[in-house]
């Protein structure tokens, strides 16, 4: 059974940021310049990723997702998936890339154990994906789909972040393909995190309004139930094959569904996305501490969720931590 925190929440989701390295510089993610990488030591090794996700699973959590930065960066990362998907009781192995390398590595994922991604694309025009990604190239990006689609990582899900002035013109391009293509793709809303913060609130497209944008081509969408543990509410155009999402965290809070932690990849337990707290993990794993006060570190991280985030008060002060090292 899931172990639940302070408001009756079931926790059974954990997303884990195995790097902070990204090789694109997305425009409302990170400086065109990068930031600073952490040192190879902060970094959790595979096995001390692979030792917590096992202890976080004795507390009744399914549900694995891998992140990064971009988590293809990191090397042998078909290593660490195979590590989890060897822990009884993982129902649930994900990943969310942006694709770039996922052509040369998806074979070698599903082999290992992964079931899913999710891609992050925000744009079907090749010149617009660069100047966005300021150095990705689109092509590689649908080749990766392929690959993941051939390699039986499905669903594989899209992530379009809608950014007013950026890419909102493509909404109806991105729903058309899950008529045409079979895409299943999720609309979600900019949030004010990461290097385009300052930015985020001029650039914010409610959900309202992308949904109607998609109305007025294609008709009322239908509610479907959709699978997985995230906040998205899934619904399809008539006669289509594939799905559209519309995660909401700032018009439509989904907090109080909240069923996640995630583990920084310098091993902070972070009991929420848009919290300054975290329990320090690396520090217990490595001066030796047992699976009990593991355990027990991780128990008191879930005590620590709070009832809701606090993304409408605006963007985050300049000692907050990247979007890159939280995983997202």
């Amino acid at each position: 059974m899931p172990y639940l925190d302070s408001f009756n929440r079931p926790i059974e989701y954990l997303r884990i940021s195995v790097t902070d390295r990204c090789n694109l510089r997305c425009v409302y993610c990170m400086p065109e310049e990068g930031v600073a990488p952490l040192g190879h030591e902060a970094v959790l090794r595979y096995e001390e990723i692979a030792r917590l996700a096992r202890l976080v699973v004795g507390l009744g959590v399914s549900k694995l997702r891998l992140t990064g930065g971009e988590p293809l960066a990191r090397k042998g990362v078909e290593q660490l998936v195979a590590m989890l998907a060897g822990i009884p009781g993982v129902r649930d192995l994900a990943m969310t890339t942006n694709g770039t390398l996922l052509a040369g590595q998806a074979d070698a994922l599903a082999r290992a154990g992964l079931r899913r991604v999710n891609v992050s694309l925000d744009t079907l025009r090749a010149e617009r994906y660069h100047a966005m990604t300021r150095r990705g190239q689109l092509a590689d990006v649908l080749a990766g789909l392929a690959a993941a689609g051939h390699a039986g990582l499905a669903p594989v899900k899209i992530n379009m972040v809608v950014v007013r002035g950026l890419n909102d013109d493509e909404v109806v391009d991105f729903a058309r393909k899950t008529v045409r293509d079979g895409w299943h793709v999720r609309f979600i809303e900019v949030m004010p995190l990461g290097a385009g913060q300052a930015g985020a609130q001029a650039g914010f497209v409610p959900t309202a309004e992308t949904r109607a944008q998609i109305e007025a081509a294609f008709g009322p969408l239908t509610a479907v139930d959709g699978s997985g543990a995230g906040p998205a509410r899934y619904y399809r155009i008539a006669g289509a094959s594939g799905s559209i999402g519309f995660i909401s965290p700032l018009s439509e809070h989904f907090c109080f569904g909240c069923n996640r932690l995630r583990l920084t990849a310098d091993g902070q337990l972070m009991p929420c996305l848009m919290s300054e707290r975290a329990i320090d993990l690396r520090s217990l794993l490595r001066r030796g501490a047992n699976d009990d006060e593991l355990q027990s570190a991780v128990r008191a991280a879930i005590a620590a969720k709070p009832a809701g985030h606090h993304m409408d008060a605006g963007p985050r002060g300049p000692g907050a931590r990247p979007m890159s090292r939280i995983g997202g």
